[in-house]
Parts: C-alpha cells; structure tokens; sequence
C-alpha cells in the first residue's frame, strides 16, 4: 500500500471514529438519522477547510496580502517598501498537501449520502 493511500485510509477511519464518538456524546443515541448529520458536519469542516487551503496555496490571496503590507508599511520609509518585496507570500507560506484532506472528505460525504439515500427509501 503506497503511502498516500495509507494517509487517505487512516484519515477515512479516524473521521468515521469522530463521527460515531460525535454521534454518541452529542445525541446520546445511534440513529441513522443522527449519523447522517453527523457526518455531514465532519465532510463539510473536512472539505471547508481543504477547500480553503487549496485556495491560499494556489496564490489567490497574495495580491491581497501585499497590498495590505504596502499600505500598513507607510510612504516615509523606503527600507519597509523594500523589505515588503523581499517578504515571502502567502502561498509559499502554507505547504500542505490538500488532496488527502479533500478525498477523506469526499468519501465521508459519499457515505453520508448513501446513509440518506437509505434513509429515505
């Protein structure tokens, strides 16, 4: 098993652990109903967050955040204008790899549409 798979396996039964562990202290009970809520909570903070971090690596706000720095710096001080240049951006910041996060979210998602499909028939 390569270590991706491995990655997006453990994380897939972790999730599914915080779902039921989420499912028994929040509702007390094991319904189907309530597992289907819970796991749309956990896919959707999953896919939020790995959605969110895709979109800060992928450089959409590093316009945003030099503008920022260049209006907070000030005029008077050309070393700070310079040193605004040479500050890394935000993209190159964040190192994550989203595509484990993405996936597990995915999978809980799918799940929990099976769970409602299943529900409802």
């Amino acid at each position: 098993m390569s270590k991706g798979v491995g990655k997006i396996l453990l994380g897939f039964i972790s999730s599914q652990v915080f779902v039921v562990l989420l499912l028994l202290l929040y509702y007390k009970n094991f319904s189907l109903l309530n597992y289907i809520n819970s796991s749309f909570y956990i896919s959707s903070i999953l896919l939020f967050t790995s959605l969110l971090v895709f979109t800060v690596t992928s450089g959409f706000f590093d316009a945003i955040s030099f503008s920022f720095r260049t209006v907070f710096a000030g005029k008077e001080n050309g070393e700070k204008i310079k040193s605004i240049h040479e500050m890394t951006p935000l993209s190159e910041m964040v190192k994550i790899n989203t595509n484990p996060i993405l996936i597990v979210g995915l999978l809980d998602f799918v799940l929990m549409l099976a769970a409602l499909s299943i529900y409802y028939l």
